[in-house]
């Protein structure tokens, strides 16, 4: 874990519309390149994505968020939320920051919340990378989505977020993480917010990606870790359909792949930046 590294992305906060978001910060803002906005995943923080503002803040501006309820975010209002409520908190955070457009990647359940931000305000997003997006369990029965939902929170309950720590981290990686990695997600897992989680794992069961990306038109990727064990590549292929997009499969990683392949995941997501920059260079439309 790279304490010195982390300390040079101090843990911010800012009032918004929403309430109080934390945040972390990188880069400054360049007329040719896009800002970034990363959403991190249910059992992680703004300070998971501390490898990925280190590397993209040399080129352009780089943030990412505590959701509500992680770290000091405010939470969410209702008790069993929505992924519009976070889209909400997204869109009031980003008038906070000042970005008016940005490339949104969202992993695991960050995906939900940024598939749900792109499909209420297409024009603020110059790009979409969802990476081990999380489908949510919207489209199920009723009972799949409350067996799901009532599963893990029973687990948080039990463990407390040092226990998941200790019992669920070393899902999240490949057997090819090392040991700073592996370090690195649990710190990220013992820090969550007992009742940030609780909302979330409600969004999990209410939320439905697939449906979010049909009415998304940007410019869309999708990719996976091949050894991801928790949005297998099969699971995200679904996703992938919905986008009308190919899957990218991200060789010897698992689900947290930014955090244990970092370069090739920095590669990832500068790569489709310029992509995006390129063809507005050309005048291209998304």
């Amino acid at each position: 874990m790279n304490i010195e590294t982390l300390a040079r992305f101090r843990d911010m906060k800012i009032e918004t519309a929403h309430g109080i978001t934390g945040y972390r910060e990188a880069g400054a803002s360049h007329p040719r390149t896009l800002p970034v906005v990363l959403l991190h995943g249910i059992g992680s923080g703004a300070a998971s994505w501390v490898r990925q503002l280190d590397a993209l803040g040399q080129t352009r501006r780089v943030f990412a968020w505590d959701a509500p309820g992680y770290g000091a975010s405010t939470r969410v209002a209702s008790a069993s939320p929505l992924a519009i409520d976070y889209a909400k908190a997204l869109s009031a955070w980003l008038d906070a920051i000042g970005v008016d457009r940005c490339v949104l990647v969202g992993h695991s359940l960050g995906a939900i919340v940024a598939g749900s931000f792109a499909a209420s305000a297409p024009e603020r997003v110059a790009g979409l990378l969802l990476i081990s997006p999380a489908a949510g369990y919207g489209a199920a029965s009723k009972d799949v989505r409350e067996s799901k939902r009532d599963a893990r929170l029973k687990m948080l309950n039990e463990l407390g977020p040092q226990g998941l720590a200790r019992e669920r981290s070393a899902n999240m990686l490949s057997q090819y993480a090392d040991d700073e990695a592996r370090e690195w997600v649990r710190w990220n897992m013992a820090r969550i917010v007992p009742e940030g989680y609780a909302q979330a794992t409600h969004l999990l069961a209410n939320a439905d990606l697939a449906s979010d990306l049909a009415r998304f038109h940007g410019r869309t990727a999708v990719a996976v870790g091949a050894e991801d064990a928790i949005t297998p590549p099969e699971a995200c292929a679904f996703i992938a359909q919905a986008a009308n997009v190919s899957l990218q499969v991200m060789p010897h990683a698992g689900h947290a792949g930014y955090i244990e392949s970092p370069a090739a995941y920095t590669a990832l997501i500068d790569a489709f930046c310029q992509s995006i920059e390129c063809r507005m260079k050309d005048g291209a439309t998304q």
